[in-house]
């Protein structure tokens, strides 16, 4: 809360127009895409879990400007709009503006080279939903297993 209230709305869909088709039914806004691919490299968040925060934490509601009974969006999302940041060669995208606005609020000095690389971020993300999707796997299949004696 402490994030929305001091740094404003980070990034702008506008910034991501060109990933986007002008026609067609509307998407998920991707300032909110953005805010919430950040929000799942800083919690270590699976796309299932992010989405299930954009749901139910208040926290990220309020970050992301949604009403408390807004139904979010589906996890699959935010692996799309990875899918097209990397597709679009726009992934720099997102750490980029926020370095911009951490030196605007004097929070970056000028004096060394920033890394504005983000594909770091994305990396991670996928690394983790990647877990969690083993794990849902072997969820599934180790009572299949038991039921057989082996």
């Amino acid at each position: 809360m402490h994030m929305r209230d001091e740094l404003g709305s980070i990034y702008e869909d506008k910034s991501f127009a060109d990933l986007f088709p002008n026609n067609g039914q509307p998407a998920e806004a991707p300032w909110r895409l953005a805010l919430v691919t950040i929000i799942q490299f800083a919690e270590g968040l699976s796309d299932r879990q992010a989405a299930d925060a954009v749901r139910g934490r208040i926290d990220v509601m309020y970050a992301l400007s949604l009403g408390l009974t807004d139904p979010g969006f589906d996890a699959s999302v935010l692996s799309e709009f990875r899918a097209r940041l990397i597709a679009g060669e726009a992934s720099e995208q997102l750490l980029t503006a926020m370095l911009t606005l951490f030196k605007e609020r004097g929070w970056l000095k000028g004096r060394g080279k920033q890394r504005t690389d983000s594909t770091h971020v994305l990396a991670k993300i996928r690394a983790i939903n990647r877990l969690v999707c083993v794990g849902e796997t072997l969820r599934h299949a180790l009572p299949l297993f038991g039921a057989r004696g082996t």
